[in-house]
């Protein structure tokens, strides 16, 4: 059985950590990026707007700000290599409607949210920053936001000392390795947990 994309507490921390309020601690691109993002999405989060309608407006924020395609060939791991370029692209397509519909099925559950931002260190994914995020009537939650590239986006996130990526990527590697390492068996997995979503 393909889990879905992250198990249930690291998609809230995930989630959580992309519906920041304002704050920032000694501003440096990093940061600058995190507060701009999160900015535009807690606006949109805390407004009063139906929830659909904060999905679509939300989405294209994901898609410019997150870097899909790099966690997605992450998670691929060494099958990326293996995988026939028709494998590769409708992976890719399936793994954006998969993160996304993951992230925003999470943005109803996190109104009122603010956080600040506590500090970056610099790592060789790119730099770390670290924030806390305090969720109306949920314990506060700490999070660190890998930033990379030029323009900066986020590659990824840990929550609970987690990496998203890598644990996505863990729980890939499982399934290719029962099924021959056939990556259009996982296509078709993404394709039906995808038809299943609600």
């Amino acid at each position: 059985m393909l889990k879905a994309l992250s198990r249930r507490a690291l998609l809230g921390t995930f989630a959580a950590a992309l519906t920041f309020g304002a704050g920032v601690a000694h501003a440096n691109p990093a940061t600058d990026f995190v507060n701009s993002f999160g900015g535009q999405l807690v606006s949109i989060v805390n407004s009063s707007k139906p929830l659909g309608e904060k999905k679509r407006e939300v989405l294209p924020l994901l898609q410019s700000n997150v870097d899909i395609q790099g966690i997605a060939r992450y998670c691929l791991g060494r099958y990326w290599r293996t995988a026939t370029p028709a494998q590769q692209q409708k992976y890719l397509q399936l793994f954006d409607q998969v993160l996304v519909n993951t992230i925003t099925d999470q943005i109803g559950n996190y109104q009122g949210v603010s956080f600040r931002v506590t500090g970056s260190t610099p790592t060789p994914d790119g730099e770390r920053v670290n924030a806390l995020i305090d969720r109306p009537g949920q314990p506060e939650v700490n999070m660190q936001l890998i930033i990379g590239g030029n323009p900066p986006k986020v590659v990824d996130m840990y929550g609970e000392g987690a990496s998203l990526r890598m644990n996505q990527r863990g729980d890939y590697s499982s399934y290719l390795s029962r099924h021959g390492g056939d990556v259009g068996a996982l296509n078709t997995a993404l394709e039906h947990q995808l038809s299943n979503h609600h």
